[in-house]
């Protein structure tokens, strides 16, 4: 249990690291699109997510603390849904409604089309 739980706080670093220098450069060099950020690493997230599950399925003698790191950790610490909501709520609040709608479906969607190229990407 203790090295899953190592796992799992190590690559939750990195997955953490990532967002913020993402969320860092975007609002850096695109402050009026500070969303892009969100909207990235979920989408990224989402693919490597997909194609972790199906590594992890074509290859189930994999350990435990590897998947857990990789998913719960680096994955779980990459993406996040509080953004994604805030996001929304402060486009929504500052006028811009049809970009927050399309920013959500995109989100939404683009998150599911990127989960399912990352499962088929193992498929190759």
């Amino acid at each position: 249990m203790i090295p899953t739980v190592v796992s799992v706080a190590v690559f939750g670093i990195f997955g953490g690291l990532l967002r913020f220098a993402t969320g860092t450069w975007v609002t850096a060099n695109y402050p009026r699109h500070y969303y892009l950020a969100t909207l990235a690493v979920n989408l990224v997230g989402c693919l490597i997510i997909g194609y972790l599950y199906g590594a992890f399925l074509a290859r189930p003698d994999a350990p435990l603390y590897l998947k857990a790191g990789l998913v719960v950790g680096f994955v779980g610490g990459l993406t996040t849904f509080s953004s994604f909501s805030l996001d929304t709520l402060r486009l929504l609040e500052s006028g811009q409604a049809p970009l927050a709608f399309g920013y959500a479906a995109a989100s939404v969607l683009g998150g599911l089309l990127a989960t399912w190229a990352g499962l088929y990407l193992t498929k190759l």
